[in-house]
Parts: structure tokens; sequence; C-alpha cells
């Protein structure tokens, strides 16, 4: 980060390495589309090198990653009012039963019960609550820490405890409706 701040781009270049896969997970699973997500993507890595100067290296870098990520998609989602893809994706473009689905199990029966847990898991996730379902999947998804979810979502901490304890129990309750319990 401190070779990106002295303008290598070389060094801008390595943060877009390490960080594009989780960034473009988050959003692709904000926004349910693979080509809008790549261009939020690539935004938020231009948004992040134009900011470089805003950039506080006593904070985590990919919470202030995240978080121009997470205001460019919800700019992008008010504006659209986006819909939902279906689970099963389409030809150029995989849903998320067909990423959680466990396709290097060793058996057909794995696979199956694989593919039906990732299914039930991915028409869960859309079934959360917009916010619910943001700190839900940047807690478990992208592994950050409550304040970092704070940061990100730019709510209080209280909130975002409050935020995944309903997730998690709203999640459970719609898992066991599936028949997973």
């Amino acid at each position: 980060m401190t070779l990106a701040l002295e303008g290598r781009e070389a060094a801008f270049e390595e943060i877009v390495r390490r960080f594009e896969r989780p960034l473009f997970s988050l959003i692709v699973r904000m926004v349910r589309n693979r080509q809008q997500a790549e261009d939020l993507c690539q935004e938020t890595f231009v948004k992040a090198f134009r900011a470089l100067e805003s950039y506080d290296p006593r904070r985590k870098f990919s919470s202030w990653l995240f978080k121009i990520g997470h205001n460019a998609t919800i700019d992008t989602m008010r504006r659209s009012q986006l819909a939902t893809t279906p689970l099963e994706g389409s030809d150029d473009e995989p849903g998320l039963v067909d990423v959680l689905g466990d396709d290097e199990a060793p058996s057909p029966m794995r696979r199956a019960a694989g593919h039906q847990l990732g299914e039930a898991i991915e028409k869960v996730v859309l079934r959360l609550r917009p916010e619910y379902r943001e700190a839900f999947l940047l807690r478990f998804s992208e592994g950050l820490s409550y304040q970092e979810i704070a940061d990100v979502m730019d709510i209080p901490m209280g909130t975002v405890k409050t935020n995944l304890h309903r997730a998690r129990k709203e999640f459970a309750d719609l898992l066991a409706e599936e028949g997973f319990e």
C-alpha cells in the first residue's frame, strides 16, 4: 500500500490481484449479475486508485476497499432496482447453485446432496432482508470482523451484531423450512 501511495503502478496491480476475487465475490452476490459485478468491481478499483490519498494506514485496507465497493454497489442497485437472477443461472452466467454445488464430490449421491444444500443455501440467503444478507455475506463469505462490517456498511457496531444475530436465526429457520436441520 505504501508503494501504491507513492504512485507505483506495479504496487496497485498487486493490490488488484490480491483483492479482485473477494471483492468480486461480494459484489456478485449483491447484484446477482456477473457482468454488472465485473463492471462494479472495476469501478471500485478505479475509485480506490483515485482515492488512495484518503486511505488511513491505521485501518485494514480490505475494509476500506470493501466500503468503496459496497457504496458503488448500493448506489447502482438504488438507481436500477436490480432484479435477482434465477438460482440455476443461464448458459452464459452460472447461478450461485453452480458455485455452491460440490462438483468435486467422489460420488453422485454426495454430489446431489451438495447440490441440494447449495440450492437451499442460495434460496435462503436470497430471502434474508438485504441488510441482514450483506452483513451475513461479509462475515461468513469474506471473513470480516464485526468492526470491519460496521465500517463497510457504515452502521454502528451494535447494529452489526443485531443484524448478524437476526440473520443467523432467520437463516437457520429458513434452512429448516427447506428440510435441512
